[in-house]
């Protein structure tokens, strides 16, 4: 038996299957033809150890940009700088109230089947709050992704990193891909940064760019990347404003901007188990993204519905031909 992409080729054939391996194939022959690929990150992705397979493909050079939650972001981190010590629960469906709190006293924060203690989140805090500091005082500002690289390039930590061949923020570091973080306050660092400015610890709001200036520099890249054919594709995991940020550009660019030739997204795949709902957008389907400008109705479209740490590694491992 050959490899994941002759496996994929050989049993998928139906239903999810064949979306997963239509949506693959179609990806493929986009960055095979010179596209350039945009990918969106909700959920807990990072602690579910996507970098495993993200990075991979990010140093290949077939990863052009990425938005993604604040949590994604810094627990790519959280794992790159204290992996070792989260703790496994693998029954973490029979847990009790009193179980849950009894993680609390521990110090540990749960994800599902994972906890993440707090003196992992702490140390990187720190080491943020005095990049922080340093950018508040000198006027600067950049977006969150940026204080969270100009961490991973600190030769003082990086002997303290477990794994970073699984760090996909740490890829994406290397290689240069630009990284939004839409809503970033609603994440562990957020919190951290928005007391640490309260504490009078950083001198104002300002050195961490807010979402309308971080949407500005999405826009020039994309009037940068979008042409010529076939575009950029979207491969969107999950929904939430991650997903929903990035993929706006098209209609501000069109609409907002008055650029109506401007090409939309040139491919576009939702990887989601929510279902369609009465105007949710993690369920919306994709054809209703024409209306809103996002997407053609030439645009190839697929929506794989199903769980994204099982369906995204083998996309990736697909392009990869692993």
């Amino acid at each position: 038996m050959g490899g994941i992409r002759e496996f994929i080729d050989s049993h998928y054939h139906h239903f999810n299957a064949r979306e997963l391996k239509a949506a693959s194939q179609a990806l493929l022959a986009h960055l095979d033809s010179g596209g350039r690929l945009f990918i969106s990150l909700a959920g807990a992705m990072s602690t579910a150890q996507l970098g495993k397979s993200l990075a991979p493909a990010i140093r290949q050079g077939m990863v052009h940009g990425i938005c993604c939650t604040g949590a994604n972001l810094e627990e790519d981190v959280f794992r790159l700088m204290g992996g070792n010590r989260y703790v496994s629960l693998p029954n973490w469906r029979d847990l009790t109230p009193a179980d849950e709190q009894a993680l609390n006293d521990r110090q540990l924060n749960r994800v599902t089947d994972t906890a993440i203690p707090d003196e992992v989140m702490q140390q990187v805090e720190e080491q943020l709050i005095t990049r922080w500091r340093a950018a508040a005082d000198s006027g600067r500002s950049a977006m969150p992704s940026e204080f969270m690289q100009d961490l991973l390039r600190d030769p003082g930590l990086r002997k303290q990193f477990q794994d970073p061949e699984s760090s996909w923020l740490l890829a994406a570091t290397e290689r240069q891909v630009p990284v939004w973080t839409p809503g970033w306050e609603d994440s562990s660092s957020g919190n951290a940064f928005s007391a640490a400015v309260m504490r009078g610890e950083v001198s104002s709001h300002s050195c961490v760019m807010a979402g309308t200036e971080q949407m500005n520099r999405l826009v020039r890249w994309y009037l940068e990347n979008c042409d010529p054919e076939p575009g950029i594709a979207y491969l969107q995991v999950g929904g939430g404003i991650a997903g929903d940020f990035a993929i706006c550009v098209t209609p501000l660019i069109s609409r907002e901007l008055q650029m109506p030739d401007t090409p939309r997204w040139g491919y576009f795949c939702q990887i989601s188990d929510a279902d369609s709902s009465y105007g949710g957008y993690s369920g919306a389907p994709e054809n209703e993204k024409i209306t809103w400008s996002k997407l053609g109705p030439e645009t190839p479209r697929f929506n794989i519905h199903s769980d994204a740490t099982i369906v995204m590694p083998l996309m990736l491992a697909y392009l990869l031909d692993m």
